[in-house]
């Protein structure tokens, strides 16, 4: 049975010379009904001016969690290389804890050299993060049970990425949600092959809820619905974090859920 469509707003923490604008357009988004609100895991802007204002993630989780009362939120995504895996559980179980149970745990193996190279990461290759990453998220998974007290829910993992043979392997052993790109055959292949994956280490692939950017031609999102896709994320850019699209996607999904 497909899920129940979801919007998701990435507000991307850059271009934002006062952070005022972000807690508002927190608020804003959540008010307007949207069901996850994320940010995303860099140091420095990714597009636009590249020295341009820009916050970090996990701080900026931590106040969210306080100030917002129902909306999930979380990472699109962590990367996986910024922090030591228990103590990444740690700050997801205690942001989890604020918010009253609220968090998703979005992780990736990383990619934008920049960051890895200004605050003194070791940028490695593309196969060496992800082998950093398998090892990593068992550990996560482990810390978390350990943790006094335990999380409020069993906090969803949400792993980003598409590489068939070992980023999708990874959804299929450690995740809630998988956050794919491309366009909708591209998808709707990937979605298969997790399929796959999932039938091979004994799990339903139906527990796997399936995320993608929202197209910018709303209509062209019906063949991701058509795919398995139910989790729609928009993309909003400061300073102004515009929710025109936003309020869009909103419609829409209610047009679609009834």
């Amino acid at each position: 049975m497909q899920r129940p469509i979801r919007i998701g707003v990435q507000l991307q923490p850059q271009h934002a010379p006062d952070y005022a604008l972000i807690r508002d357009a927190v608020l804003r988004v959540e008010d307007a009904g949207a069901d996850v609100v994320f940010n995303w895991d860099h140091f420095f802007p990714l597009y636009g001016d590249r020295d341009g204002p820009h916050f970090e993630c996990w701080t900026m989780l931590a106040a969210w969690a306080e100030q917002t009362e129902a909306i999930e939120f979380g990472a699109l995504v962590t990367c996986n290389s910024y922090r030591n895996p228990e103590l990444l559980a740690d700050m997801a179980r205690t942001v989890d804890h604020v918010s009253g149970g609220r968090l998703i745990l979005g992780i990736g193996s990383g990619w934008f050299e920049r960051d890895y190279t200004e605050y003194g990461y070791d940028f490695g290759t593309k196969g060496s993060r992800l082998k950093d990453l398998a090892a990593s998220l068992p550990r996560i998974e482990k810390r978390l049970a350990r943790l006094n007290p335990a999380p409020t829910r069993d906090i969803p993992m949400l792993i980003g990425g598409g590489g068939v043979r070992k980023t999708l392997r990874l959804v299929a052993q450690h995740a809630g949600i998988w956050h794919s790109f491309g366009d909708a055959e591209t998808f709707a292949r990937k979605s298969g092959v997790l399929a796959e994956h999932c039938a091979d280490v004994g799990r339903d692939p139906a527990e796997i809820e399936r995320s993608i950017q929202l197209p910018e031609d709303i209509n062209d999102a019906r063949e991701y619905v058509d795919a398995g896709a139910s989790l729609f994320t928009i993309p909003v850019n400061g300073p102004d974090y515009d929710l025109t699209p936003v309020i869009k996607a909103i419609a829409w999904r209610d047009s679609i859920n009834g």
